[in-house]
């Protein structure tokens, strides 16, 4: 589908013309206890807040609403673990009654609206049913990442303050047992704020010892609850800006930022998205192949596809190793799935294991219509490569945890739009995207700059961060008044079209001439023997800094490292220029990541320009580190 027959520039035009008629349009698509009267208030909050009036409930729109429509046995939840070995599927009239068991068991321990409740999980149907029986209640969930660092996990407790804990005994990762009790026992001591219970979920692979008094054994309580539960708890019915959940950015020092979710706002968008942005229609088979520890999980495999009343498959798996590069295709085989969503290092990963596609002759991927990309740059040559091995739309799009759904993108259900690659396109309805230079004037078409929103952001952005509005200001509203700053750096070209390359302490200075790592990234992603890359600035006493580009190979090259760094060189010598200053490429075995897949560039850099530096908590492998410090000495960078 072409521009001239997508619906996108007159919807995009539409919102610019009315903005609270185009909420209020959207909004109709929620069942609410009393409907919103007042679209938009610009006096309230930090920089006005919408649906004051309103009251709803999200657990309500995501379960008891379809149950109540005739549609109650549907599959709300396709459970697929490779890491497990188990499978369950979850009608929505089944999570009804397992999320209304829960919610019974939370008032029970005295958690009632607007208190905290913190979730250490892994990906497991518990983890999705504890957020909804929160929801249900009006308490407010923060999910921590499960094997979250023992002290990490203790900051979040001191910040949210939660009276119950729900967690499992463990997690599973490839090849290893990740157990989270101690970390949660060591978290407990560690904070100064004390929960008054922990509930934990005892998996077979690692069962926990329980400390009398403040532990228990979430089974135990679920059988108990079933027949005695006090209450089977109806949805409690709260103000549209009332807190859903707390979510805290990873990377931060000292106190983490945790960024707050409204209820009605959040329906509202999260709703419109599935079906105008992702081309998603209720009923069919949705996958967000992410954690429920991050924003992806929780906007797009519990929240979205629920309100929307799709299927959700939950997976507890990797894209490789599971067992192996044809583990996505299977899942999207076995279940039916017609729209993927995960993050581009995922496919760099398949594409480094298996570069011809050859797994992919094994499955039928007939139901199969769009694949979507976020969370990372989107090179192009992984955007091609997939393009090419799977025969469908392969959407970059680009938001952020503040955000909770897409800020551009390319809107499959409103009619896609050309594709250009290293593009994420265009800004969606409820989002005025300017590009600015350092005094905060917009910058020519091509120029790079700061990424900034117009204020107001739409609904379901952050309103705020937790007990912290004046952090909030700071952080995202004081250097450009008027707009929020996305911390993100890039272009729009002439047609609108928006580049986004990288964070904006992503563009380093060589010799006076700003210059985007993003953009070696690309050249260098696309030398057909380079699976992956990342390009971070070093310090130099004559240039301020020059780039060193770290290369990991596809499986099976058997050329000598030295020629094809050689070749990357000149690559970026020929692309971008001899302003760029690029002679150093490294050949190393993996990048340091996240477990989310973001890879982690500033402490490669800090390693790099010998600063002190510390573990990150989000790091998925430690030892990944050490090997940078070794590859980086071999080729005589003094650290």
């Amino acid at each position: 589908m072409g521009a001239r027959t997508s619906r996108y520039h007159e919807v995009y035009a539409r919102w610019q013309r009315d903005p609270e008629g185009f909420w209020a349009e959207a909004a109709q698509e929620i069942d609410w206890f009393k409907k919103p009267k007042q679209v938009f208030d610009p006096a309230a909050g930090l920089y006005g807040r919408w649906f004051v009036d309103g009251v709803c409930n999200t657990c309500f729109n995501a379960v008891d609403r379809h149950v109540l429509a005739g549609r109650g046995e549907q599959a709300a939840i396709i459970y697929d673990s490779s890491l497990a070995g188990t499978k369950r599927v979850i009608s929505y009239a089944r999570l009804q009654t397992e999320t209304q068991v829960l919610a019974a068991i939370l008032r029970d321990f005295g958690v009632g609206k607007g208190d905290r409740v913190i979730l250490y999980m892994p990906m497991v149907p518990e983890a999705v049913i504890a957020m909804l029986a929160c929801a249900r209640i009006g308490a407010v969930h923060s999910v921590v990442f499960g094997g979250f660092a023992a002290n990490e996990l203790a900051t979040r407790i001191d910040d949210a303050k939660p009276k119950l804990v729900l967690s499992a005994s463990c997690g599973l990762e490839v090849g290893r047992v990740v157990k989270y009790k101690p970390l949660l026992d060591q978290a407990i001591a560690l904070a100064a704020h004390k929960p008054d219970a922990c509930v934990i979920l005892q998996r077979e692979q690692a069962p926990a010892e329980l400390i009398a008094g403040r532990d228990h054994d979430w089974k135990a309580l679920c059988d108990h609850a079933v027949v005695y539960a006090k209450s089977v708890w109806d949805c409690v019915p709260v103000a549209a800006t009332d807190p859903l959940y707390i979510l805290y950015t990873s990377g931060t020092t000292g106190r983490p930022k945790g960024v707050v979710r409204d209820n009605g706002g959040h329906m509202v968008a999260l709703k419109w998205s599935m079906g105008n942005f992702y081309g998603v229609a209720p009923g069919e088979v949705f996958w967000a192949a992410s954690d429920v520890g991050w924003v992806v999980g929780h906007s797009y495999i519990v929240y979205a596809p629920l309100l929307h009343g799709c299927t959700t498959i939950l997976y507890e798996g990797k894209p490789v190793g599971t067992p192996d590069a044809g583990a996505f295709w299977r899942v999207i085989s076995e279940h039916h799935c017609c729209t993927m969503f995960t993050a581009p290092t995922a496919f760099r990963a398949i594409k480094k294991e298996d570069p011809q596609g050859k797994l992919l002759a094994s499955y039928d991927l007939s139901k199969f219509r769009t694949l979507f990309l976020a969370g990372e740059r989107a090179d192009p040559d992984t955007v091609i490569w997939a393009e090419k091995l799977l025969k469908v739309p392969v959407i970059d799009h680009w938001w952020q945890t503040e955000t909770a759904w897409a800020i551009a993108g390319n809107p499959v259900g409103l009619g896609m739009l050309p594709v250009k690659h290293g593009s994420p396109t265009v800004a969606m309805p409820g989002y005025d995207v300017r590009i600015v230079g350092e005094q905060g004037r917009e910058v020519a078409p091509g120029t790079m700059g700061s990424i900034v929103l117009k204020l107001p952001l739409p609904p379901g952005c952050l309103p705020t961060l937790w007990q912290a509005d004046e952090r909030f200001r700071e952080s995202y509203l004081a250097e450009f008044p008027g707009y929020y700053k996305t911390a993100d750096a890039g272009f729009k070209d002439a047609d609108g079209y928006l580049y986004v390359m990288g964070r904006t302490d992503d563009i380093i200075n060589v010799a006076g001439h700003r210059l985007s790592t993003g953009g070696m990234e690309e050249v260098l992603a696309g030398h057909k023997d380079v699976a992956e890359c990342a390009v971070i600035g070093i310090r130099d006493a004559l240039k301020g800094e020059v780039p060193a580009g770290f290369l990991v190979l596809k499986a099976g090259v058997n050329r000598p490292a030295t020629e094809i760094e050689q070749e990357c060189v000149g690559l970026v010598r020929e692309k971008i220029g001899p302003v760029a200053a690029f002679k150093l490429a490294i050949t190393v075995a993996r990048l340091p990541k996240t477990r989310s897949g973001k890879i982690l560039r500033g402490t490669m850099k800090k390693i790099a320009d010998g600063e002190p530096w510390t573990m990150p908590a989000t790091i998925d492998d430690p030892a990944i580190l050490d090997e940078i410090g070794g590859a980086l000495k071999g080729k005589g960078v003094r650290l």
